[in-house]
């Protein structure tokens, strides 16, 4: 038994049974029905109604034209339609007056298929989007895919506002990073801790999670560390920034992996691989909302205005790697960047900030907050200086 199915015959067998409850079923649209076939009948019922069907001024019994008239209208967009369905659908409707609660119904199943399909883009988009090294696809796939979660947001009658889940929904686990994109995070590290000023190409706009690798997160979060408190970075300071932090004794990093990256001779672009690995982030972090927001919508114990505010909350970790994406490729002139104001630098400053003790007060976030442009740009773009690997 399918209570949505029950529920899509309950809500069309009470308009045949009362055709004037169409009136209380303004906000309901065909595209909410799955079936087609329901569809078609809705629209027919609805299209009935605009010519003034004489079933709407009827007294007494409804006459039996609005039945086959019903279905000879929607027979012109579908097929397989009986004569005997009405009668299913007449049978499924146990209270004519309750249409409104059934189409309620309707309108809930929509919701949830519509933002599982919209999730289901974003994810496919995301996925060719890595393989070609590209993100405007993504960008635009998002941005349907909130103007989507905004509609609906307007049509069950709340605010779209982000509320996040007690608990993240379980999902398929992404595909394993590949072992060129490992090589360009580490890469970058070298470079970044072997380049005086290195660091200070991408500071303003990578964090730690636009990196695939936990652990090379973690590690730029230690140079991060280190250039805030003006302090040099070079492979003794890094090393020492790491044992300070207990990467080593957890296992985030091992003396394997650092050697790479502590070891002198990276020469290349840390500002153009930050920005190919910003580049992955941006459709690494949508692939993973995809995912969650697909979660959600599979969960039919969430209510619309739940499920809205879930999906929407899963796109927030996309919205800022997409800010900072813009400041990364912005032109040079300040006025084309974003300003993210006072209040954020200062955000910034703390969480490039050492961990601190109880005493000072001072938070320590999980990830940099974005901060202000990036001086002293003017590159190409479009023709980048692709970085030599030499002595890795």
């Amino acid at each position: 038994m399918d209570p949505l199915l029950r529920g899509e015959q309950a809500v069309l067998g009470a308009v045949l049974l009362d055709p004037g409850q169409l009136g209380n079923l303004d906000w309901l649209e065909a595209r909410d029905f799955y079936r087609p076939a329901h569809q078609a009948l809705f629209t027919a019922l609805r299209r009935l109604r605009a010519d003034g069907h004489p079933a709407l001024t009827a007294k007494g019994a409804v006459p039996l034209a609005w039945l086959t008239d019903t279905l000879a209208q929607a027979g012109q967009h579908v097929r397989g339609l009986t004569a005997s369905y009405p009668h299913t659908l007449i049978a499924a409707c146990p209270r004519p007056a309750h249409a409104p609660v059934y189409g309620r119904m309707v309108l809930e199943g929509s919701i949830h298929r519509s933002v599982a399909e919209h999730a289901a883009r974003l994810l496919s988009v995301a996925q060719e989007d890595a393989g070609q090294a590209e993100v405007q696809g993504t960008v635009a796939q998002a941005d349907v895919l909130s103007g989507v979660l905004e509609e609906l947001a307007a049509r069950w009658g709340t605010q779209p506002r982000a509320v996040a889940p007690k608990a993240l929904p379980i999902t398929a686990t992404s595909a394993e990073p590949a072992a060129a994109q490992l090589e360009d995070e580490q890469f970058l590290l070298a470079l970044l801790v072997n380049q005086d000023k290195a660091i200070e190409e991408v500071f303003d706009w990578l964090r730690p999670q636009d990196f695939a690798d936990p652990g090379h997160g973690q590690l730029y979060r230690c140079l991060g560390a280190l250039h805030h408190r003006g302090e040099p970075i070079d492979p003794v300071t890094a090393l020492w920034e790491v044992q300070r932090r207990g990467l080593l004794a957890d296992g985030t990093l091992t003396e394997e992996r650092l050697g790479p990256v502590l070891r002198d001779g990276a020469a290349g672009s840390a500002e153009w691989l930050g920005e190919q690995l910003l580049r992955s982030s941006v459709t690494r972090t949508a692939a993973g909302a995809a995912l969650q927001i697909a979660a959600h919508a599979d969960n039919q114990r969430l209510a619309p205005g739940q499920l809205i505010g879930h999906a929407l909350h899963a796109l927030g970790p996309l919205d800022q790697v997409r800010t900072r994406w813009l400041t990364a490729t912005s032109p040079t002139d300040p006025q084309h960047r974003p300003d993210v104001g006072e209040a954020a630098r200062l955000q910034a400053a703390l969480a490039r900030s050492p961990t601190s003790s109880p005493a000072r007060n001072i938070p320590t976030p999980d990830h940099f907050p974005p901060v202000g442009p990036t001086p002293n740009r003017g590159r190409d773009h479009a023709a980048p200086h692709q970085p030599t690997r030499s002595l890795l």
